[in-house]
């Protein structure tokens, strides 16, 4: 994000004191407040946060790890610790929009803002909380997080072709390309929100979560299927008219997902149209499924499916309707929502147009 600046959610003094992964959440957690219109003077006792990231403050370690490796520990930024961790967002969001509810923290790689949407409203249905804002922020565009990523063969080789790397589903498909940035969404119960007046994008009407039990980096279809299961089930099995995929380029995700998919919908010819933001905004980590959950209540607002990018070649093994290189316009009214990660992490949204 080139455009980005952070004096325009925090002052000079205190945007030293925030890694750039808090920064863009705290812009994110801002317009999502705004939006939901809220009266002067609701109840911040009873609003809390779910913050997610992956990784958290990457760039802040690895600058006072030079800083100590360099100048000795002596010369750390006192604000090393506290800018670098992953809670520390919904700390700052809760500190300056004053909310004093449940301060939550999702840690679960590519799954994280997913999650947190399922903590958030478990904070709600068990009467912890009556309203949750949900933020998912990731900035680990830095040498040591690309360079990490690079060592495990996980990022596109397409070096000379950046524009085309991301491919989600594309026969060519040979890694993801890493992004940033930030998503919110306030979450309340629908009573809450009818009497107030709220501008409702949608109803959270499943969520599943489950663990592959397999590999600490390499996915299954069995694992992203139950999370898939269990939010079908909970949302009443009903009639999906688009599926926002995990589809992060990879050879093995993006075949597995294909796989899951077919089997959860009973066949291809079963399946909603799918698709993968990922080649338009990169892989965004423990911030995408937050994002994802935005573009997919955007999308079914709207009436328009977003589309797969990069599609060019089709894959035998992903053979579904990827939505592919163009929108299109679509009555949806019940759309799904899927973020799995590392260590066999696996989250699952289902979302209603009301």
């Amino acid at each position: 994000i080139t455009d980005f600046d952070p004096l325009s959610v925090l002052d000079a003094k205190e945007a030293k004191k925030a890694d750039r992964f808090i920064q863009l959440g705290l812009k994110a957690a801002k317009e999502a407040i705004a939006d939901a219109n809220l009266p002067e003077d609701f109840d911040r006792e009873t609003f809390g946060v779910a913050s997610a990231s992956g990784i958290g403050g990457l760039p802040n370690i690895e600058k006072n790890s030079v800083v100590c490796e360099t100048r000795g520990p002596r010369r750390i930024s006192p604000f090393f610790i506290p800018s670098s961790l992953v809670n520390m967002l919904g700390g700052f969001v809760s500190i300056y929009e004053g909310l004093k509810g449940p301060n939550l923290a999702s840690v679960t790689a590519c799954a994280a803002g997913t999650h947190a949407i399922a903590e958030a409203a478990k904070s709600i249905m068990i009467g912890t909380a009556e309203k949750m804002l949900v933020v998912g922020a990731e900035a680990a565009i830095c040498p040591v997080g690309i360079g990490g990523f690079a060592a495990m063969k996980a990022l596109s080789t397409r070096n000379d072709d950046p524009q085309h790397s991301s491919r989600p589903f594309d026969a060519d498909r040979d890694g993801f390309v890493m992004g940033e940035g930030a998503g919110a969404l306030v979450l309340e119960s629908y009573e809450d929100a009818v009497a107030r007046g709220a501008t409702i994008y949608g109803e959270l009407i499943g969520f599943g979560e489950s663990g592959d039990a397999n590999h600490i980096t390499t996915p299954t279809m069995d694992g992203p299927l139950r999370a898939m299961k269990m939010a079908y089930k909970m949302a009443g099995e009903p009639k999906v008219d688009y599926v926002n995929a995990h589809g992060t380029s990879t050879p093995v995700n993006d075949k597995n997902e294909t796989a899951a998919l077919k089997e959860l919908f009973g066949g291809k010819e079963n399946c909603p149209p799918v698709s993968s933001i990922k080649g338009q905004v990169g892989h965004c980590l423990g911030a995408a499924g937050a994002i994802e959950a935005v573009v997919s209540l955007m999308a079914m607002r709207d009436g328009i499916l977003p589309p797969t990018i990069n599609y060019t070649t089709p894959d035998e093994n992903c053979d579904l309707d990827y939505v592919p290189n163009e929108a299109r316009k679509a009555d949806l009214n019940i759309v799904m929502s899927n973020s799995f990660g590392f260590g066999g992490t696996n989250g699952v949204v289902i979302f209603k147009k009301l």
